[in-house]
């Protein structure tokens, strides 16, 4: 089993051949689809390498996407949605084209679409796989905020020292065996 295996086995994305996954004290991989669909639409949030925003909207857009999908208004979502802009230095770039901002911007975008619904949990896989030193300090710093800030709690898989330095607890996964790392 690897990294990302077993973020999407956390996540729900997957479902395991054996053994159980629990969430909330549920053993998720028992849910139905629908009910899987419901608990990932109310209770996580997704950040993955590849951003995975749509080009032809705008930030904001991409952003309120998860509310847009449900056919909620977009004004009554904004508000929040702002604030989060606000809160990652993006209120400049929030009716920008997708296309004309940054890898670290569209980064941040993402991050800002996975906890407009204020997740439980923000699970993100390889999230600054694709950027430079000072974005990948900047989402470091972005996601020490959200925990603080929210309450969320963040799992995340990376390679990345720089961003592992920020866990409270670090998980190394060799040859599919999973053991709490403490540096001692």
């Amino acid at each position: 089993m690897g990294k990302t295996t077993l973020i999407h086995l956390l996540s729900t994305l997957d479902r395991p051949t054996r053994g159980k996954v629990l969430l909330f004290g549920t053993d998720v991989s028992q849910l139905g689809s629908n009910e899987l669909a419901r608990l990932r639409n109310e209770r996580l949030g997704f950040v993955f390498q590849m951003h995975h925003l749509l080009p032809e909207f705008s930030a904001i857009e991409n952003a309120c996407m998860p509310f847009l999908i449900q056919g909620a208004s977009l004004k009554k979502v904004k508000e929040h949605a702002k604030k989060l802009f606000d809160l990652l230095d993006l209120s400049d770039r929030i009716n920008s084209p997708v296309k004309l901002l940054s890898g670290g911007e569209q980064q941040r975008v993402a991050i800002i679409r996975a906890m407009v619904k204020q997740p439980d949990i923000l699970f993100a896989d390889e999230p600054t796989g694709n950027l430079d030193e000072a974005a990948t300090d900047k989402v470091a710093e972005l996601f020490s905020l959200i925990n603080r800030e929210f309450g969320t709690t963040i799992v995340f898989v990376t390679h990345n020292p720089r961003l592992s330095r920020i866990a409270t607890r670090t998980f190394l996964l060799s040859k599919g065996v999973l053991e709490e790392f403490r540096d001692e």
